[in-house]
Parts: C-alpha cells; sequence; structure tokens
C-alpha cells in the first residue's frame, strides 16, 4: 500500500510540474494583448453606457432652446448697459482730469512767474 500511496503522490507532482510548465509567464498576456482587451472592453461599456441615454422629445428641446436665447439676451443686456455706463463714467473723469491740467497749467505759471520774482528780489536786491 505504501509503494501504491507514493506513485499516487509521484503522480500527482508531476501533474502538476506538468500544469506549471505549461503555465505562460504572464497569464494575461504581453502588453499588445493587454491593450487589445482593455480597447475591447471600453467599446463594449460605451455600447452599455449609450443605451441607457434617455433623449429629449422635441418640444422639451425647444423650450430649453427659448430659455437659453432668453437667458443669453438678458445677459448681454446688462453686460450691454455696464459697458455703456463705465464708458460715460470714463469720458466724464476724463473731461474733469483735461480741465485740472488746464487750471494747474495756468497757475503753475503764475506761481513760476512770482517765484521768478521772488527770486530775482532777493538775491538781486
Amino acid at each position: 500500500m505504501a509503494k501504491n500511496q507514493v506513485s499516487e503522490a509521484e503522480k500527482k507532482v508531476a501533474a502538476a510540474e506538468k500544469k506549471k510548465d505549461n503555465k505562460p509567464a504572464n497569464p494575461n498576456g504581453n502588453w499588445f494583448q493587454r491593450a487589445g482587451k482593455a480597447i475591447k472592453k471600453f467599446f463594449k461599456d460605451v455600447k452599455g453606457e449609450v443605451k441607457k441615454i434617455v433623449w429629449p422629445d422635441g418640444k422639451t428641446v425647444f423650450k430649453s432652446t427659448l430659455v437659453v436665447l432668453a437667458v443669453v439676451a438678458i445677459c448681454g443686456a446688462a453686460i450691454f448697459g455696464v459697458d455703456q455706463l463705465l464708458s460715460v463714467l470714463l469720458s466724464l473723469l476724463k473731461k474733469a482730469a483735461q480741465a485740472v491740467a488746464e487750471k494747474s497749467a495756468s497757475s503753475d505759471t503764475e506761481t513760476t512767474t512770482a517765484a521768478i520774482i521772488a527770486f530775482k528780489s532777493f538775491f538781486l536786491g
């Protein structure tokens, strides 16, 4: 019996080694095989997801389009109004700056003339 058991054990060991030898180094295959499987799986998943999509009917699309156009028109009008307001304020600010510059230029001339007279009278007597 012992001999019979040993021979069965040897057979099992031999079968295991045989299976081990037939096993490829990488069970998933090389890089190209794995990439091919991944691409195939990706497109299979995409097909499954596309089947889940619920498309709106024409009436819903039309209403949504009208809402989008109305919101775009309102936002456009608001931006136009703010742009015009800032343009008017900027032109008023520019006019005020020019008026101050003109006034400053005329007073600078008077101040410069007075400074020259004071300088002459102080140093020249």
